[in-house]
């Protein structure tokens, strides 16, 4: 017998008890959240849904300054994976220069990168520095890459190829 594959829809609404739980401070800054994410992938993508960033629209990092869930009357295949999108505009938006929306590294955590490891980000830990996107494995990873963005970015852009070619497409 084989188990029952969560629905989209209960995937979005983990990710949401979890950004709550983090934002009224019920779990600690150095928590590590369980990611059921395939880390073989250019693209962290949930490996039960397919969806990049477990649902939640990249564009409205930007325009919302929040992570929001998307709708799957909005989505689109891209990159090797499916990305939810709020409105048609956001979808529009990320058609038009995904390069801009997508989280960097594929949406692996930049201080793991810098490492050579793919540690697949969180989408409730998030920064965007230099317009663009960055997501973390854990809080304590978030706060020590905002100490020094620039030396984090550097060093990660460093190995970045190096890890890519580890990761199918």
């Amino acid at each position: 017998m084989t188990t029952r594959r969560p629905s989209r829809k209960s995937v979005a609404r983990a990710c949401l008890r979890a950004a709550l739980a983090l934002g009224l401070g019920l779990v600690p800054s150095s928590a590590v959240f369980v990611v059921h994410a395939a880390t073989t992938q250019r693209v962290v993508t949930d490996r039960n849904t397919g969806l990049a960033i477990y649902g939640i629209d990249p564009v409205a990092y930007f325009t919302e300054k929040k992570p929001t869930v998307g709708r799957a009357e909005f989505e689109l295949r891209f990159a090797g994976a499916i990305w939810r999108f709020d409105n048609e505009g956001n979808r529009a938006a990320f058609v038009a220069d995904p390069t801009v929306y997508m989280p960097q590294y594929g949406g692996y955590d930049p201080l793991g990168i810098a490492r050579g490891i793919t540690t697949p980000g969180y989408p409730q830990l998030w920064a965007i520095v230099k317009d663009r996107l960055y997501l973390f494995y854990t809080a304590d990873a978030r706060a020590a890459f905002m100490t020094d963005p620039a030396a984090a970015i550097k060093a990660a852009e460093a190995r970045w190829s190096a890890v890519m070619k580890d990761l199918s497409e």
